[in-house]
């Protein structure tokens, strides 16, 4: 029986260049074996659009080809399926490929889909709605809100963001802070959650964080002097950012952040930014209930 496979390709994501072809596909996948369909996403969440539609056709397997907003939307639908999800890495920072170890080599990603070698990762929600590698509350919100707003989506064009969001970033927003039985106000610099130890561009502020442990890890940073927040940047780009005795870190379930005074916070979503309608943000972890091509 031959296998279904479907592609979601992301034309713009990375340096834009993104294109597949049938016989390309076919020098990998003879037709004696599979089944290629090549879908092209034209819009925001076309992607989610059309990855139900393969669901709906039959496909065995969804490759996500694209950054990881395009791997967010096809991956929140195959959750709690028995459909694989591939992943061709075409974004800019691909964290949740990296930590995958799917190489961007075309030739390597595709081996990996061919031998249909699977595990079962763990995915998170936010008020409901799936992520797979990070949310953040605070300065990354901001920075990713800076970030859209290029036309570029390079390294550069991120480093850019991040240091003109820290000369004008002044956070004064106080959050309740709710896990484990627990309850806090603090005004964060950083509130971040993550269920990946990447964040794209071989950055990370959860070194030890596990797609497969059950646990979210949570970065938490409070307000900081203009002194300690460069020192933490510093720090955060060696990877040594623990070693500044402000920042805290958790292993957590799940928890909850509510802007106080009703303020709606801003937040990023898996590299993109999620757009909250109320001041409450619940946030869990679901172990094992996403299936992913991965390297033997």
């Amino acid at each position: 029986m031959k296998t279904n496979l479907h592609f979601i390709v992301n034309p713009i994501a990375g340096k834009g260049k993104n294109e597949l072809s049938t016989d390309m596909l076919e020098a990998y996948f003879p037709k004696s074996e599979f089944v290629i369909s090549i879908k092209k996403t034209e819009f925001v969440l076309h992607a989610t659009a059309l990855t139900k539609a393969s669901i709906e056709e039959g496909a065995q397997i969804i490759v996500a080809c694209g950054g990881d907003g395009t791997i967010n939307e096809v991956a929140s639908c195959l959750v709690n399926t028995s459909v694989f999800l591939g992943i061709l890495p075409m974004g800019s920072g691909n964290g949740l490929a990296s930590n995958l170890k799917i190489p961007k080599n075309f030739k390597k990603a595709l081996s990996i889909i061919k031998n249909q070698n699977t595990i079962a990762i763990d995915t998170a929600t936010i008020n409901g709605k799936p992520f797979f590698s990070n949310v953040g509350v605070g300065f990354d919100a901001h920075v990713i809100s800076d970030f859209e707003e290029n036309t570029t989506r390079r390294l550069f064009s991120y480093v850019k963001s991040t240091l003109r969001t820290l000369k004008k970033y002044h956070y004064k927003n106080v959050v309740e802070l709710k896990y484990n039985g627990t309850t806090e106000l603090i005004s964060p610099f950083l509130l971040f959650v993550s269920n990946s130890n990447e964040m794209g561009y071989k950055m990370s502020l959860t070194p030890r964080a596990s797609l497969q442990d059950g646990l979210l890890d949570v970065v938490i940073v409070p307000e900081l002097s203009r002194f300690k927040l460069m020192l933490f940047t510093m720090l955060f780009l060696f990877k040594k950012h623990h070693w500044l005795k402000e920042v805290r870190f958790q292993q957590l379930r799940a928890l909850e952040i509510k802007g106080l005074d009703n303020t709606i916070l801003k937040v990023q979503k898996d590299g993109g930014l999620f757009t909250l309608k109320e001041p409450n943000i619940e946030i869990a972890i679901h172990p094992k209930n996403l299936t992913v091509c991965v390297k033997k």
